[in-house]
């Protein structure tokens, strides 16, 4: 073990472990955050149970969601929160007794489970229900209860199994929604999307200070509370940052609608982090209580199973969920385990840091993990959900070109390894969905960018975002000098959206959806481009 490795491990070990004693005798923020991060397992309190008669408002204002559908399981998720923009919920500090139906038919008159969960106060009464055995690719409905009051139904389904050879996997990736960016409009379009599963590819929410006005939402009818006109710091923060973007109606239809698999980028907690380094250059000790906090408040939010819980700053997010024989999706996770960028977190001129094997974007461990788990895949589509830009983006086409150092492009050596590891392992359709940069973007992976003739080995599918960087444009100022530069470019486009991807046995085929504003409500949805690629010869063309 490096002395670096100890370090890191010490000090997630001290964020696991920051007890009273020393939050009493601690200063700042580190303090704050401290107290915030050390709560009990759920029940070691001992809370008495709530009556339900006292529920007197509608606890179910954050809507209800699944995710990680499995063969023969789905995973339910809502949270108990009459009054959301309060700290508590409106709750007082008692566990409730919440009651969940799955059932066959929308008018639940086909009941095939249900029971009862216990919302605990430590986890701000959000439940994670996982419910099996049940059939394979069969689509479900659920609903949840509380006293009187009954949740707005959900749409769920449960995964293809493992022998199936299904015909057709037809997925949406979305990422970033900055609420203070304008409406979630594409989200009320993804919900009438007849899709499968929705891959959530970061930036859920942003961390940075929302007004009373909801920043570029003018049109809202309601003013926020000062609460949350600051940077989310402490875990009361973020979850509050989440119940503000859970009352999004348009979220909250997505949700409704689909199941989601949910991955983080760098604003779940703050921006351009890398391990355990801040961008701002707050210790680390520090920092990774920020991030405990953060990665608490994200997995009580989101419909994540129980692996997924974190353990103070530390959360294994990468996982792997299987279609038939059809498509394997490996979820990564590019930011709890990377390296520090080099040259700095933005645009720099590349040197030779980018090729030094011992960075890594993934971490050591989950590298190897997807290296197996691609050498043991014996599905048609190898599909990589992931968060920043996986091929090789020059920003101009002449010598003097800079490269992202926050994207893999920071990271050629770690690109290398993972490129050839699909390559020793036979993966001959090989597709990334990504995130992150606000564009719509779709590119052939090359085995050497440096030479735009070397072979093509995969397909990148790039979703814009959600809402983040307001309007937008159909062609970004940057289009001609990006398509220039990246002849493996071949859609580019910088309205606000989301992706759907059909997967078949013969083709693939990706339509970017986008709408033409987000700093009003209403708008449209129309599909910008259509491409296609075709199994065993990777490329993208127009459909």
């Amino acid at each position: 073990m490096t002395h670096v490795q100890q370090h890191a491990d010490e000090l997630r070990a001290a964020a696991r472990h920051f007890g009273r004693r020393r939050f009493l005798t601690t200063t700042g923020a580190a303090a704050a955050l401290a107290f915030a991060t050390q709560l009990p397992a759920a029940g070691a309190a001992a809370a008495a149970e709530l009556d339900a008669r006292r529920v007197t408002e509608d606890p179910f204002t954050l809507g209800v969601a699944s995710g990680d559908p499995l063969p023969g399981s789905v995973l339910l998720w809502t949270r108990l929160a009459p009054r959301p923009f309060e700290p508590d919920g409106g709750l007082p500090a008692n566990r409730v007794a919440v009651r969940w139906e799955l059932a066959r038919d929308e008018r639940f008159t086909r009941i095939v489970r249900r029971g009862v969960v216990t919302a605990h106060p430590e986890f701000r009464h959000t439940v994670h229900v996982e419910v099996a055995p049940l059939d394979a690719g069969h689509v479900f409905f659920y609903r949840f209860r509380v006293g009187d009051w009954t949740s707005p139904v959900g749409r769920t389904r449960t995964a293809p199994s493992p022998a199936a050879r299904t015909r057709e996997v037809k997925l949406a990736a979305v990422s970033c929604q900055a609420y203070h960016d304008g409406y979630f409009t594409a989200y009320r379009h993804l919900a009438d999307e007849d899709v499968d599963v929705v891959f959530h590819l970061g930036d859920y929410l942003y961390e940075y200070a929302v007004d009373a006005t909801g920043g570029a939402r003018a049109y809202t009818d309601r003013t926020l509370p000062a609460v949350f006109n600051r940077e989310t710091l402490t875990l009361e923060d973020y979850r509050l940052r989440y119940a503000l973007y859970k009352t999004d109606p348009d979220l909250r239809a997505a949700h409704a609608a689909h199941p989601f698999v949910v991955t983080w980028d760098d604003h779940e907690t703050e921006n351009n982090y890398a391990g355990d380094t801040s961008e701002d250059g707050v210790p680390p000790e520090e920092f990774l209580l920020r991030r405990a906090a953060a990665y608490r408040a994200y997995w009580e939010h989101q419909p994540l199973r129980r692996p997924q819980l974190p353990e103070g700053p530390d959360m294994k997010l990468y996982r792997r969920l299987r279609f038939g024989k059809l498509a394997q999706f490996d979820i990564l996770d590019t930011r709890q385990y990377r390296s520090d960028q080099a040259y700095g977190d933005g645009w720099q001129v590349p040197g030779p840091l980018l090729d030094d094997p011992a960075r890594t974007l993934t971490g050591a461990a989950q590298e190897r993990w997807l290296l197996d788990g691609w050498q043991a895949s014996r599905a048609r589509w190898n599909v990589l959900p992931q968060q920043v830009v996986f091929s090789e983006r020059r920003d101009r086409p002449t010598a003097d070109f800079t490269l992202s150092m926050d994207a893999w492009d920071g990271y050629a050596a770690s690109r290398r390894r993972i490129l050839a590891g699909a390559q020793a392992a036979g993966v001959e359709n090989l597709m990334v969905l990504t995130g992150d940069v606000h564009v719509g973007i779709g590119l052939d992976i090359k085995a050497d960018f440096r030479d735009p003739a070397s072979r093509t080995v995969g397909t990148e599918i790039v979703t814009t975002s959600i809402a983040s960087g307001r309007n937008g444009a159909d062609r970004p100022s940057n289009h001609d000098r990006i398509t220039q530069a990246n002849p493996h470019v071949k859609f580019y486009s910088g309205r606000r959206g989301y992706v759907t991807v059909a997967l078949g046995q013969e083709s693939a085929r990706a339509d970017f959806r986008t709408v033409p504003y987000v700093t009003r409500p209403g708008a449209p949805v129309a599909t910008a481009a259509s491409l296609v690629t075709e199994a065993g010869d990777p490329g993208l063309k127009p459909a």
